[in-house]
C-alpha cells in the first residue's frame, strides 16, 4: 500500500521549461535547467585548476609546507591529501570525490580530478567535476644540502673499537640497516678503525649513542667546540662529539677473567671462552660447560684484553673425542673430552694434547678445528700470570674449520645490504675482504648470531647455479631459503610500440 502511494506521488510529479532556453527540466527553486545555471554560475571560481609541488630528487620526499618533508608513494592516499592542501578556496564549497587521472610515470604533471557541489540560485545544489594540474618542481630539501655539503654538521659518533679485525663493525652495521637508524645521517665515513657518523643535530646523534648502549657493550665521552657566538641574542652554535668505545671483546674469543670476576659468575673457570655479545658479554666454561654473564657496568671497573685472535690461533685434528652425554647448563652445547694433535706436527711427532671443550655437538673424529695453544703462545695478561700453571688447560678450542673456502663462498646463495659510507683510501683490502668473509662464516654457522640480520636472496648465483647444475655441497653449513628475504628491485616495464598492439 505504501508503495502504491509512493509512485502516486511521483507520477504528479511533471517537469518544467526551463525560463530561458524551454528545455523541460525538474522542477527547482531557479526554474531553470542545469546547462543555463552552469552558464550564469560557476562554483569551481576562485579554486585553483593549476598548482605547484617541491619534490627532493635525492632523497624521492614532497614538501608540506611550511618545513616538513614527507615519502609519498605515486597515486597514494598521503599525496593525494597532500594536493588537496595546496588548493586554496576549496573549504568554500562541499567535496564529493577525488582521485588521481593517470599519467606517464616519469612525468612532471600530477592530474587530480575533483568532484564538488554548492548551493546556488534559491537553495539549488549545483554538482560539477573539474581537474587540477599540478607541477612537480624540483627542489633540494634541507637534509640532502647538508649531506652534499660534507662540512654541514653539528654532530658527529665516532665508533672504535681496539682489535685487529672489523668483524664486530660488520655485525652492528647490520643492526643499524634493519633499525633505520641512519636515515638523518647526513653522512657516513668509515676510517681505518671505526666508522664515523654525521647529524644536523646534537638530538640525532645521542639517539645514535642511545642505540649502541642498548645493542653492544660501549662507554662514551662527550665534547664540544665552539663555533660562533652572536652578542647580540646570546647565542651559540657548537659542533658537539661523541666518542664511542666498544668493548674490545669480541664472539669467539678467548679471554682470562679477573679472579673475583670469575668467582661471582658461578664460580667459573677464569679461562672462558665469550660466545655472545649483546649489551651484555656472555662467556662460556670449556671445561664445566657454566654459563656467566657480565654486565657492561662491570667490565669497565676491571677491563681485559682477549688472549689471541685468529693470527695466534692453531689448527689441530681431532684422534678421538669422548661425549658427555649429562645433561649441560645450556641444551645448545654439550661437553667432551678431545685427544688432538698440532697439524703443523712433523709425520713423526707424536706429541698430543687433551682438552675439555663445549662443542662437543659440533665436532667428530677427524675434524681439523682451531684453538689456542696455550703451550707455546707467547701471551702478556695480568690475570694469566697470576693464575696457578697447573689450572691453566693446555689447549682452548673456539670453533670448526671447514675445508675447501673458495667452494663455499660460491655456494653462498645470499649477501647483505651496506650502509651508504664514504670509504677513505683502503690501505689493505685484501685483509678488509677476508675479515668480511669471517663475518658470512660466522652468520652460516650460529643461527643464534643472524637472527638480529636481514639476509636477502641472491637472485643471479642462484640463476647461475640452476644453469650450471651445481648442487649445494655437503657437509658445510649452509642458511636455508626460509631465513631469506626478497629484495625489492623496481624495474620499468618497456611500453608496447603501435605496431605490436596492431599485432595482436
Amino acid at each position: 500500500m505504501e508503495y502504491m502511494q509512493a509512485s502516486a506521488q511521483t507520477s504528479t510529479l511533471q517537469n518544467i521549461l526551463c525560463c530561458q532556453c524551454g528545455t523541460p527540466t525538474p522542477p527547482n527553486a531557479s526554474s531553470l535547467c542545469i546547462a543555463c545555471i552552469r552558464t550564469h554560475v560557476d562554483i569551481t571560481e576562485g579554486i585553483q585548476k593549476q598548482a605547484y609541488l617541491q619534490f627532493c630528487k635525492s632523497c624521492e620526499r614532497y614538501l608540506q609546507p611550511p618545513s616538513l618533508w614527507i615519502h609519498c608513494q605515486l597515486e597514494s592516499r598521503e599525496l593525494l591529501a597532500l594536493c588537496l592542501k595546496r588548493l586554496k578556496n576549496l573549504k568554500a564549497v562541499h567535496m564529493v570525490d577525488a582521485g588521481f587521472v593517470w599519467t606517464e610515470p616519469h612525468s612532471k604533471r600530477l592530474k587530480v580530478k575533483l568532484v564538488i557541489q554548492k548551493e546556488v540560485l534559491n537553495s539549488t545544489i549545483l554538482e560539477q567535476s573539474f581537474v587540477v594540474e599540478f607541477i612537480v618542481q624540483g627542489q633540494m630539501c634541507e637534509d640532502c644540502h647538508r649531506r652534499e655539503a660534507q662540512d654541514f654538521w653539528k654532530a658527529v659518533v665516532q665508533i672504535r673499537q681496539k682489535v685487529p679485525h672489523k668483524k664486530t663493525f660488520y655485525y652492528l652495521e647490520q643492526l643499524i640497516l634493519k633499525q633505520s637508524v641512519h636515515q638523518k645521517c647526513l653522512n657516513i665515513k668509515q676510517v681505518h678503525d671505526g666508522l664515523d657518523f654525521y647529524f644536523a643535530n646534537r638530538q640525532e646523534g645521542k639517539h645514535l649513542v642511545d642505540f649502541l648502549q642498548n645493542v653492544v657493550c660501549c662507554r662514551y665521552k662527550t665534547a664540544e667546540r665552539l663555533i660562533s657566538h652572536d652578542i647580540q641574542n646570546s647565542s651559540y652554535n657548537y659542533k658537539h662529539t661523541f666518542s664511542v668505545e666498544l668493548v674490545p671483546v669480541c664472539k669467539g674469543d678467548i679471554v682470562c677473567l679477573p679472579k673475583k670476576m670469575a668467582h661471582s659468575m658461578g664460580n667459573m673457570s677464569q679461562i672462558a671462552i665469550c660466545h655472545k655479545v649483546s649489551n651484555t658479554l656472555h662467556f662460556i666454561d670449556p671445561i664445566t660447560g657454566i654459563i656467566g654473564e657480565m654486565s657492561n657496568t662491570n667490565y669497565w671497573r676491571q677491563p681485559f684484553q682477549a688472549l689471541g685472535y685468529k693470527k695466534s690461533m692453531t689448527e689441530f685434528t681431532i684422534l678421538e673425542m669422548e661425549k658427555d652425554y649429562q645433561q649441560a647448563q645450556d641444551k645448545r652445547f654439550c661437553q667432551a673430552d678431545v685427544y688432538l694433535m698440532r697439524n703443523t706436527d712433523t709425520s713423526g711427532s707424536d706429541t698430543q694434547f687433551h682438552c675439555r671443550t663445549h662443542l662437543g655437538h659440533v665436532f667428530k673424529d677427524g675434524d681439523t678445528v682451531q684453538g689456542l695453544d696455550l703451550t707455546t703462545a707467547n701471551l702478556n695478561d695480568e690475570n694469566l700470570d697470576k693464575m696457578n700453571k697447573d689450572k691453566v688447560a693446555d689447549v682452548v678450542l673456539v670453533k670448526k674449520v671447514y675445508a675447501d673456502k673458495k667452494r663455499r663462498t660460491q655456494a653462498r646463495k645470499w649477501k647483505l645490504k651496506t650502509l651508504p659510507k664514504e670509504l677513505e683510501l683502503q690501505k689493505d683490502k685484501d685483509k678488509d675482504e677476508q675479515d668480511f668473509d669471517d663475518f658470512l662464516e660466522d652468520l652460516e654457522e650460529d643461527k643464534d648470531y643472524r637472527q638480529n640480520v636481514k639476509i636477502f636472496k641472491d637472485n643471479q648465483k642462484m640463476a647461475s647455479q640452476l644453469a650450471s647444475g651445481e648442487t649445494d655441497p655437503d657437509m658445510l653449513p649452509m642458511i636455508g631459503l626460509e631465513e631469506m628475504l626478497d629484495d625489492l628491485v623496481l624495474e620499468d616495464q618497456p611500453m608496447e610500440s603501435e605496431d605490436d598492439s596492431d599485432s595482436d
